[in-house]
């Protein structure tokens, strides 16, 4: 859970990078955001490295789902008296709920882009790459659609919070002598993160709403 954790954390920082060009002037970013589309489609070494990415997606939610089943077992039923909420995080306490949210969108995101852009017969842009980006707008000009997005990054914010306290833990990098630094990178990292994947599709469905 940690390592697959740690190195999903890695990943969002690359992702979000290549997403921030979203945000660029509109001719410019369809024209930037689909090359990049295009590199990573196209680059043996990317192609590599997303098949980590699918082994880590599907690892951490089965090992997480295995953990939730045997916690469950352990504690058998629940608690008479459960006070639990005052020594721990409301995060902490409800991954299985986060995980799940998390799931969910990541099924919508890969069926409507990386499903799409495989095996989709998309129009080609000016320099003969994959429109992926009129598909990105089409998608976040729709209120609902920007709706289930900002829940499921608000769900990842939490998800990441205790997450990467809880991996560095593991990986016995939770030290006393530099305890606050990690909690200090881990809020500004999820915040990051969190706001950074949240202001696209709002920035979208306000700025180039048809």
């Amino acid at each position: 859970m940690a390592a697959t954790g740690l190195f999903l954390c890695f990943f969002l920082v690359i992702h979000l990078l290549g997403n921030l060009q979203l945000l660029l002037p509109e001719s410019e970013a369809r024209e930037q955001f689909n090359w990049y589309s295009h590199l990573l489609s196209g680059n043996i070494i990317i192609k590599i490295i997303s098949y980590v990415l699918y082994l880590s997606l599907i690892g951490h939610a089965v090992y997480s789902l295995l953990i939730t089943l045997k916690n469950k077992k352990a504690n058998g039923t629940k608690y008479v008296y459960d006070k639990r909420a005052k020594v721990s995080n409301w995060n902490s306490r409800n991954m299985g709920i986060l995980g799940t949210i998390i799931l969910i969108f990541l099924i919508i995101h890969f069926k409507d882009y990386w499903y799409v852009y495989k095996f989709g017969n998309l129009p080609l842009d000016a320099k003969g790459n994959k429109d992926l980006y009129a598909i990105v707008i089409s998608s976040f000009q729709q209120g609902w659609y920007v709706l289930i997005y900002e829940i499921s990054f608000l769900a990842l914010g939490f998800h990441l919070l205790h997450g990467f306290f809880s991996a560095t833990r593991t990986l016995g990098l939770y030290h006393p002598k530099y305890a606050k630094a990690v909690r200090i990178f881990g809020w500004i990292y999820s915040v990051v993160i969190t706001f950074g994947f949240m202001q696209i599709p709002i920035y979208i469905y306000f700025n180039l709403h048809s």
